[in-house]
């Protein structure tokens, strides 16, 4: 069985930093790509890292590159999430999610995530 649980969220003033973790369990495929999506109050779900099988590939949403760096560290399968230089509009309920995937379609924009956690929060404030 699957499970994917987050945890680092919390509150810190702009500018500030935050590590976010995703403990993941039960997934090893040959073309695993492991992810992290946020969704802020009355808008859509937004991917914003991905990782294709332990960081031989990433990709960031362009709102967030430069400032937040997606890894993993395969011997705890941990995935983690650094993010630098908050702002507020990155004030949001952060999820880590997993799916089977090729390397071209592991993407922050790809759709069709099998595994989500439950979600850590967010809150940047001046």
């Amino acid at each position: 069985q699957v499970q994917l649980m987050e945890s680092g969220g919390g509150s810190v003033q702009v500018g500030g930093s935050l590590k976010l973790s995703c403990a993941v369990s039960g997934f090893t495929y040959s073309r695993n790509c492991l992810a992290w999506f946020r969704q802020a109050p009355g808008k859509e779900r937004e991917g914003v890292a991905t990782t294709y099988i332990g960081g031989i590939i990433t990709n960031y949403a362009d709102s967030v590159k430069g400032r937040f760096t997606i890894s993993t560290d395969d011997a705890k399968n941990t995935l983690f999430l650094q993010m630098n230089n908050l702002t507020a509009e990155d004030t949001a309920m952060y999820y880590c999610a997993a799916a089977q995937k090729s390397w071209a379609e592991c993407l922050p924009a790809s759709v069709g995530w099998d595994y989500w956690g439950q979600g850590t929060q967010v809150t940047v404030s001046a």
